[in-house]
């Protein structure tokens, strides 16, 4: 039994990561903003109240897991999604996406660093959309260039984290059904199932690399 944490565990992606990882027989820390009935009830061991562009809400979870918990993996799966296009650009809107899916999310692996076991792994759910090749009709300005950040900051994860053993995967679920997408795309069962598969395969030959979750190796 491997331990895995995963934050944004509330619905989508994140709460069938849960699901599916708990069903195989995995130890599960749910992190969420706040817990809702449908993650209360897999039976996973849940961290509600974080926030992780909180520094003081990220200190406090390390603090309460540093004595207790010692992580096989932490998947970085929370994010927020906004529209800023040329005509309606909102700088503050832009910072906030900034906020939590770069810094939040480097925010809150800094600080379980400690309790990640080496020879572990930390798997940061990215986007296409942040692959400046495959940027091929603009727009989404604050979260394409908030996702660029977050695929930058686990490059270099992978390359600090190799004399621990830890490696880093940067990680495309696919267009995935959820309220982000208006639910379009796949179901995020399917999504949770190639991610799982890509981190299961994870190791320090292809640590840093940038994967859909179907197996394909997407540009930069």
């Amino acid at each position: 039994m491997a331990t895995y944490l995963i934050t944004g565990a509330t619905g989508g992606i994140g709460l069938e990561l849960c699901r599916q990882l708990q069903a195989r027989g995995e130890k599960v820390i749910a992190v969420c903003r706040q817990s809702n009935e449908e993650l209360d009830n897999l039976g996973v061991a849940v961290e509600s109240g974080i926030d992780i562009a909180s520094e003081k809400n990220v200190a406090e979870l390390a603090n309460r897991l540093h004595d207790t918990t010692k992580l096989d993996c932490l998947i970085n799966n929370a994010g927020i999604w906004g529209r800023n296009n040329l005509s309606n650009l909102d700088f503050d809107g832009i910072r906030r996406l900034f906020e939590v899916n770069a810094i939040g999310t480097l925010r809150i692996t800094h600080a379980l660093l400690p309790i990640i076991k080496d020879g572990g792994k930390i798997a940061i759910v990215t986007s296409r959309m942040a692959s400046i090749d495959d940027n091929t009709s603009g727009g989404s300005y604050g979260y394409r260039m908030s996702k660029v950040a977050l695929s930058m900051a686990g490059k270099s994860l992978s390359h600090d984290l190799k004399p621990r053993h830890i490696a880093v995967g940067i990680l495309h679920p696919g267009l995935v059904s959820t309220k982000m997408t208006n639910f379009t795309g796949i179901p995020p069962a399917d999504a949770a199932k190639g991610l799982i598969a890509r981190i299961d395969e994870l190791n320090l030959q292809n640590t840093g690399t940038f994967w859909h979750a179907n197996g394909e190796v997407l540009p930069w």
